[in-house]
């Protein structure tokens, strides 16, 4: 049985959608996939066992000069690709009008999405062939795995598995004596504060544990910097690639985390982590699966804080240790 996927973005999105791939494999051994991806996220779904074919799209690219994307052929590239495979059944996981029209237009099989009532946007149900009713007040991954059970046939069991860790662990038990520390993220209010970032570290290379801390731009890189001077069991990691910063992950005896993509990818690993929540709320996009915890700084600070942003003000290095202490506790049991 032949599936194509269409799940663009972003990387924590494309990252829920993998244990709705497990089941499907659980329950039909002979089900293969393609998978339509932002060309940014295109090496994830390869790391799963039962995907074939990676088809990246550049949508956020191609709408910024949609005539230099048709004249530079990507488009009909793009197209080609679609379409030169026959599918059983195309699952539009996005739910949005884009993503409904990239698949129905140009790939060849039976298109699946949620229905009107389900999906992010009520318009791109017109454009399936058969459509399922699925709770939106669930998890993101459990929503996904629900709609793959409906289109597919079977019944969802148990918590979902990403089954990607054996990509980059080949071994029962390969973790190291290192913590790896995610401390860069979109917005500025999802930032835990530094002068807690450098509590924290000094907790830890007290206790013992080497740091590492990834970073993806200069900005991040100063911060790093930063949060490593002075402190030799702090390493300030080189410009990494997706693949390779995702092998540290998967080495880490732990992770904090603020609000960020990687966040879910340590989850996808099955680290212990520690993910830092201020202005934004988990909702039902947080931390899934094993050994993973949400803390939200809910209590308002009071007007003086002297730290930003002041919204973490209550979510003290202190409480972060005695969580992540617990959680790598835990994993060890």
């Amino acid at each position: 049985m032949k599936v194509l996927i269409v799940k663009t973005s972003s990387m924590g999105d494309v990252i829920h959608t993998l244990p709705a791939l497990t089941d499907a494999t659980k329950a039909i051994p002979d089900i293969r996939f393609d998978w339509v991806v932002e060309e940014g996220f295109a090496e994830i779904p390869g790391w799963h066992f039962a995907v074939d074919n990676v088809i990246p799209v550049a949508i956020r690219r191609w709408r910024k000069n949609l005539w230099k994307t048709f004249l530079s052929g990507e488009w009909k590239q793009y197209r080609a690709s679609l379409s030169e495979s026959e599918y059983d059944l195309v699952i539009d996981a996005q739910g949005l009008l884009k993503s409904a029209m990239l698949v129905t237009r140009y790939s060849r099989g039976v298109s699946c999405g949620y229905d009107k009532s389900s999906a992010r946007e009520a318009l791109a149900a017109r454009f399936y062939q058969r459509t399922f009713k699925v709770d939106k007040d669930q998890h993101a991954v459990e929503r996904t795995r629900q709609l793959f059970a409906k289109a597919l046939g079977y019944q969802v069991e148990g918590r979902g598995d990403f089954a990607i860790r054996n990509h980059f662990i080949q071994e029962k038990d390969t973790t190291s004596g290192y913590l790896v520390f995610l401390h860069s993220t979109t917005r500025f209010d999802k930032h835990w504060p530094e002068a807690y970032w450098l509590e924290l570290i000094k907790k830890a290379t007290e206790e013992g544990w080497k740091i590492k801390l990834p970073w993806g731009n200069p900005e991040e890189r100063d911060r790093a910097d930063r949060l490593a001077l002075g402190n030799n069991a702090v390493e300030v990691l080189p410009k990494l690639n997706l693949a390779e910063v995702t092998t540290v992950l998967a080495g880490a005896a732990g992770c904090v985390s603020v609000d960020t993509g990687l966040s879910h990818m340590a989850a996808a690993l099955d680290r212990p982590n520690v993910i830092l929540f201020g202005s934004t709320d988990p909702g039902l996009v947080g931390g899934y699966g094993k050994d993973q915890l949400c803390l939200e700084a809910k209590v308002q600070p009071e007007s003086d804080s002297l730290v930003e942003p002041a919204v973490f003000a209550n979510l003290t290095p202190a409480i972060v240790w005695e969580a992540l202490a617990a959680q790598c506790s835990q994993a060890k049991d």
